[in-house]
């Protein structure tokens, strides 16, 4: 399909959700006060039927939009699928706190419906000034949502950093596109691989281009050493954007990544084995500063943002094992990936609702709770423990998955690390429930 009609066809979706969002504003004006509520459930349900009419339309699709510059294809709708369910838990566990704790719900709505739009571009991006606008547009909608607390110094205060960092960020980004540009003369993802498998010695200006892209892209999922927005903005932030950031922009961030690796540098073998101790780096150290220093919290926000590096760290395990021989590196990611988020949704769902009757966000204001709340207890528990990664929960069969790929590829050492870190995260997983338990 190459015609312009076609095209836009094959994006129906996503222009449905963004006349969801200016949908969820315009009904907002109307609505009394007292009914904002309706506003979640009118979002709710149009994501909803955007998940079906995606699974519909898109169901055997394999088209490159636009001259290779978006793809409709099975990776693109798994995430797309993912992104829109997702939406559904976040707005479903955060109703309360909105309609209590914040202002203006219908924007908080929109804004997320957007930042949701951004997603699904960047999961579908396979050109690289694509992806960045992409990302623009869930980094836009992050920075309002991360300062929605607008009465509380520490969300401004949280929202101010993750501006600034944001912005640095995706400068460092643009500027590694244009360098990149500059030498190869494409942004393609495809093009990219072969300008650099056909490259008998590839410049500098290359390798800082590359390099200062992967930086842009380490900021966005907070691996380590770009990771130092993320505990301050997890703790300032609204409950419900917390989770957010922890599940659906770390998601997002990875899919483009896992996209850009497997497309435009795996296929350039001799490069990508020089790129790969990199990433086998930034997610050694990752795995280990994230788990330990997590070790010291006593937050909850600021627990879960170390938690969610250790587990960046994880992630890029799995990607640093990607390979044109094997699918089990990338099939592993994408399993990693939907099993942390959803292990992560459980989590945080238990969370915002201790937030919501107590307003407390401490560790040790945990105690007690299997008392007077045994449900909300038993689904805490049952989410961290998955997230350890103890045998019979879901996060043990991810992480089996994911380190024995690493492993086959011949990163035994790493899988090994990986290992190692998964037991000290379950040392402050088990605080988290002594408190809660005893």
């Amino acid at each position: 399909m190459n015609g312009l009609s076609d095209n836009l066809e094959l994006l129906t979706p996503e222009f449905a959700l963004a006349g969801l969002a200016f949908l969820v504003f315009t009904v907002d004006l109307f609505l009394p006060k007292g009914r904002k509520g309706y506003l979640a459930w009118l979002s709710i349900a149009g994501l909803i039927a955007l998940i079906v009419l995606s699974l519909v339309m898109l169901w055997d699709e394999e088209e490159s939009l636009y001259n290779g510059l978006l793809a409709v294809d099975s990776f693109s709708l798994f995430f797309k699928v993912f992104f829109l369910g997702m939406g559904v838990f976040i707005i479903l566990s955060s109703m309360d706190f909105v309609e209590h704790r914040l202002k203006y719900q219908g924007e908080f709505y929109g804004l997320l419906l957007f930042s949701i739009l951004g997603m699904n571009l960047m999961a579908q991006s396979r050109e690289l000034l694509t992806a960045y606008i992409a990302l623009e547009l869930l980094s836009f909608s992050l920075y309002v949502l991360a300062a929605y607390a607008k009465d509380s110094a520490k969300s401004n205060e949280s929202a101010l950093k993750y501006i600034i960092v944001g912005a640095v960020s995706s400068a460092i980004l643009l500027y590694g596109v244009s360098m990149v540009y500059s030498t190869l003369g494409v942004t393609k993802f495809d093009d990219i691989a072969i300008g650099l498998a056909a490259a008998t010695d590839v410049s500098p200006a290359l390798w800082v281009g590359v390099g200062l892209i992967l930086v842009g892209l380490m900021f966005k999922v907070s691996a380590v050493p770009f990771h130092m927005w993320a505990p301050d903005v997890y703790e300032g932030a609204p409950y419900p954007v917390t989770a957010y950031l922890a599940i659906g922009s770390k998601a997002a961030a990875f899919a483009l990544l896992l996209r850009l690796v497997g497309e435009g540098f795996v296929p350039a073998a001799e490069r990508w084995e020089q790129w790969q101790l990199v990433f086998a780096a930034l997610a050694a150290v990752s795995m280990l500063v994230g788990n330990l220093v997590a070790l010291a919290q006593k937050n909850l926000k600021r627990l879960m943002a170390y938690s969610s590096i250790g587990h960046a760290g994880f992630i890029l395990a799995g990607i640093t094992a990607l390979s044109t021989d094997s699918n089990l590196a990338s099939n592993g990611v994408m399993f990693y990936l939907v099993g942390y988020s959803i292990t992560n949704m459980v989590v945080f769902a238990a969370l915002i609702s201790f937030f919501n009757m107590t307003g407390k966000e401490l560790i040790t204001d945990l105690g007690g709770l299997a008392d007077h709340q045994p449900f909300l207890a038993a689904c805490l528990g049952m989410g961290l423990f998955s997230l350890a990664g103890l045998p019979i929960f879901a996060g043990f069969t991810m992480k089996f998955y994911l380190f024995t790929a690493v492993a086959t590829e011949g990163f035994l050492w790493l899988a090994a690390l990986a290992i190692f870190s998964s037991l000290i995260s379950l040392y402050y997983y088990l605080n988290i429930l002594r408190q809660v338990y005893i």
